[in-house]
């Protein structure tokens, strides 16, 4: 008995995404790509990317399991500019922005920012929350061991997660604003979030 065409195009779809960060992953590089092909989005010298209001995509849904076994939903967030940070314990660029995120989550809190990380490509949990434990990471992470909601969680030709670590900052509405490809330091990290914050 053969396997449907679905699960074939999903189990296709994973095997991608695991080609696709294991040659991006853990990438400290400054680099970028610049729009093209009917995207509207522009890199600049520092490696990131932004895409102007009115011309920014919706992600998929990106919900699930945090780490601590709570569900989490990004779209509750909306009305807030939301920081995805996708990571792994295993990952040297995600341990050293990690006190960077730590830092500026905790003087942003109750300012209209909320942080979400996506760990991935962590088969035991337990080094994860160790992980959070160490770099004291006072936002959830949902938990995708396999890429799904970095694959999933984006349409074709946005500013989407590519590697590990990589950044992606949705505006108020929920749209995908600015994305990262980099490990990033505090004064990046706010570049990205300030300008979303004082949209109207």
């Amino acid at each position: 008995m053969s396997l449907s065409r679905a699960p074939r195009r999903t189990l296709f779809a994973v095997g991608v995404l695991t080609a696709a960060l294991a040659l991006s992953a853990c990438s400290d590089g400054d680099g970028g790509t610049s729009g093209g092909g009917g995207t509207n989005f522009v890199t600049n010298k520092g490696g990131i990317s932004t895409a102007p209001k009115g011309q920014r995509a919706t992600p998929g849904e990106i919900a699930g399991e945090t780490l601590e076994g709570e569900r989490l939903d990004v779209a509750d967030f909306k009305g807030k500019v939301v920081v995805l940070n996708a990571w792994g314990s295993w990952c040297g660029p995600c341990r050293a922005e990690a006190p960077h995120f730590a830092k500026v989550a905790a003087d942003l809190k109750g300012k209209g920012v909320e942080f979400v990380g996506l760990n991935t490509r962590d088969a035991n949990k337990q080094q994860a929350l160790t992980f959070e434990e160490d770099y004291k990471v006072p936002y959830p992470s949902l938990y995708d061991p396999a890429g799904k909601l970095i694959l999933f969680g984006f349409p074709k030709g946005t500013l989407s997660l590519q590697g590990i670590p990589s950044t992606v900052v949705l505006d108020k509405e929920g749209k995908i604003a600015a994305r990262a490809l980099l490990a990033l330091d505090e004064k990046k990290l706010r570049s990205m979030i300030d300008p979303l914050l004082e949209e109207k």
